[in-house]
């Protein structure tokens, strides 16, 4: 076994080069004071005394009953463990739309910045230059719904379940933290190892914090329907399995007057509808059966709102801006598979997604191209030759990158738009058979004779499509691809025992990547089911990339560690990068309100209320 060095070890490699890299040394005992937020670089935007966030209204109107729609099912209200880890109800934890509704975290994060984190739970938090250790002060008016405090035993009773039964990346934000304790009466300190980086103390702050007398340790790790005590700010009043979800607001919430709940969570009701189907799922919408509708396809978009409720002007439709990166879209290889283990061969079969002529003919023109990780950000290698600092990055974990992705040339190819552009066939061809693929009968085969054919699965009708325009360049050059569309309890099984040769995916992108990115790419996560490791990447250099970036104390170290990750990520192509939207659009009924100001990240549900004169 190969043996890989730790963070630390990567960062003397980059001394020996030669590197400004800040070395972290974890025998510092310099300690800060207990401060109100903590940031991934640098300090809080926000000072301590501040009054709300910056993107929410704290004269917001209290009230009313919302309700989403959504696309899937649930068979679980246990947001911690692996078993039904990808049904779990929306809206009881860590929901990227609807916030945390039921359990809360430590502390919470700002939309308005890369990675910044305030209290919540936890009234101040403690750590030493080096993030050696984080020391956690909770909350004393810090209540469940029941009534009863939170207190630093519920915390190390949630560390300790999801140590044992909880999804791979808990464990692996908990791993540095060798000593877990209580201190005084309302602290809570974690002391790490060599192998803990900035970004730990953040991570686990953002924990969601468990009641220990409402869980039986014995059966913890089995789903639950029964309605689940947090310490947010609303409770489960109705379980309908797989159908819909009721949540009723706390009229106790303990932290509604904190500067991070003002404006925030502003209806007395919400209501989550599932849906099986996507068309059902937007009838419903135009119905008024539920306020809210997140589109993402172009064609949708400019077609599918002339209803009389539009014309009314009783649904609006918006669209916004960010300063995120985009999202990566792709077709993932399965490398696990022996046809996609070869990343020549990746590289061929990504040449061959014809992005102009879908675009032109399926979205009407609609999509921008996606090239890289961090698309359209400062983190995004596209365009940019990698300087000094990222080249002596790349050296130290002996990375492997393509030439034209070094220079920033690289971009994926651009077609002539008709749908059989000779040019970029033919040098997809050439690479396959100066790999040793060949033509027989019509067919690309191996020099076994065996043809170059593989599925891809699908959960919708619109990822369908997607497939369905990729098959059609791929038959042009013998090249089978098989589209099985299932259903979405068994496309979560597959994805999460990694039973695919290809999935359609997105890949969430932030200004702040981290230890996240080890659950993703990470050697690690290879084969750990429930991983989002979908491609089963298994790289030293990329490990070492991303304790490199989660290592960063400055902005201009971290921004290099990222754009090298970028490099070595394209350069495995381990995706067939699509395209992506560049703003975000949204429908909504008119009586469903929002603040003027936009974050950094995009609008957020959590921050949004109804009009007072509007019926329930």
């Amino acid at each position: 076994m190969q043996h890989r060095p730790g963070a630390t070890g990567w960062i003397r490699a980059l001394a020996g080069l030669g590197f400004a890299f800040a070395a972290t040394s974890f025998l510092s005992s310099a300690s800060a004071a207990p401060m109100h937020g903590i940031a991934m670089q640098g300090e809080p935007a926000l000072p301590a005394d501040f009054d709300h966030l910056p993107y929410a209204n704290p004269d917001a109107p209290q009230g009313g009953t919302m309700r989403y729609g959504v696309f899937g099912t649930f068979d679980n209200l246990n947001p911690v463990i692996v078993k039904g880890a990808l049904t779990t109800a929306r809206g009881i934890w860590f929901d990227k739309e609807f916030g945390n509704l039921v359990f809360e975290p430590l502390m919470t994060r700002s939309a308005d910045e890369p990675f910044t984190m305030y209290g919540l739970l936890a009234e101040s938090v403690e750590t030493d230059a080096d993030r050696s250790f984080v020391e956690f002060t909770l909350n004393p008016k810090a209540r469940f719904s029941d009534g009863k405090p939170v207190r630093p035993e519920d915390v190390l009773f949630t560390v300790r379940m999801m140590r044992e039964y909880g999804r791979p990346f808990y464990a692996n934000w908990l791993r540095p933290a060798v000593k877990i304790e209580k201190v005084g009466e309302h602290g809570v300190r974690f002391t790490f190892d060599k192998t803990a980086t900035r970004e730990t103390p953040l991570l686990i702050s953002g924990l969601p914090v468990l009641p220990e007398h409402a869980f039986d340790e014995k059966t913890f790790d089995r789903t639950t329907l029964e309605p689940v005590i947090g310490s947010g700010p609303y409770r489960v009043a109705k379980v309908e399995p797989g159908q819909r979800i009721t949540y009723e607001k706390n009229p106790e919430y303990w932290a509604k007057d904190l500067p991070v709940r003002k404006g925030i969570n502003n209806y007395d009701r919400i209501i989550v509808e599932y849906f099986r189907d996507a068309n059902a799922q937007f009838e419903a919408f135009k119905k008024g059966l539920f306020y809210a509708y997140a589109d993402a396809d172009p064609n949708h978009w400019r077609t599918a709102y002339d209803f009389p409720a539009v014309a009314r002007g009783d649904v609006i439709r918006e669209s916004f801006q960010t300063g995120a990166p985009k999202n990566m879209l792709a077709f993932i290889f399965n490398t696990r598979r022996p046809v996609f283990q070869d990343p020549g061969v990746r590289r061929a079969l990504a040449m061959l997604f014809d992005f102009e002529w879908a675009n032109k003919n399926l979205y009407y023109g609609a999509y921008q191209r996606t090239a890289s990780f961090f698309q359209g950000s400062a983190l995004s290698a596209i365009g940019k030759p990698a300087d000094a600092r990222e080249q002596a990055i790349l050296k130290a974990a002996g990375a492997t990158v393509d030439k034209d992705v070094l220079d920033g040339s690289y971009r994926p190819p651009e077609t002539n738009g008709s749908g059989s552009d000779r040019t970029v066939l033919k040098e997809a061809v050439d690479r396959l058979r100066a790999l040793g693929y060949r033509f027989e009968a019509g067919r690309l085969v191996n020099k076994d004779g065996k043809p170059l054919t593989f599925e891809v699965i699908v959960q919708s009708m619109a990822q369908q499509k997607i497939a369905l325009a990729y098959k059609r360049t791929l038959d042009r050059v013998g090249i089978g691809m098989n589209i099985r569309l299932v259903d979405d309890a068994q496309y979560q099984s597959r994805k999460q025992t990694f039973d695919y040769d290809m999935l359609l995916q997105t890949y969430t992108a932030s200004l702040s990547p981290g230890t996240e990115q080890t659950n993703r790419f990470g050697s690690a996560s290879r084969d750990a089911a429930g991983s989002f490791n979908y491609a089963g990447v298994a790289d030293p250099a990329v490990d070492a990339l991303i304790e490199t970036i989660t290592s960063a104390r400055t902005p201009e170290d971290f921004e290099a560690a990222a754009r090298a990750y970028d490099r070595v990520l394209i350069s495995g192509h381990y995706v067939v990068p699509l395209f992506h939207i560049p703003e975000l659009w949204l429908a909504r009924w008119s009586f469903i309100k929002h603040p003027e100001t936009t974050p950094l990240y995009g609008y957020q549900f959590e921050t949004f209320w109804r009009e007072p004169a509007s019926a329930n």
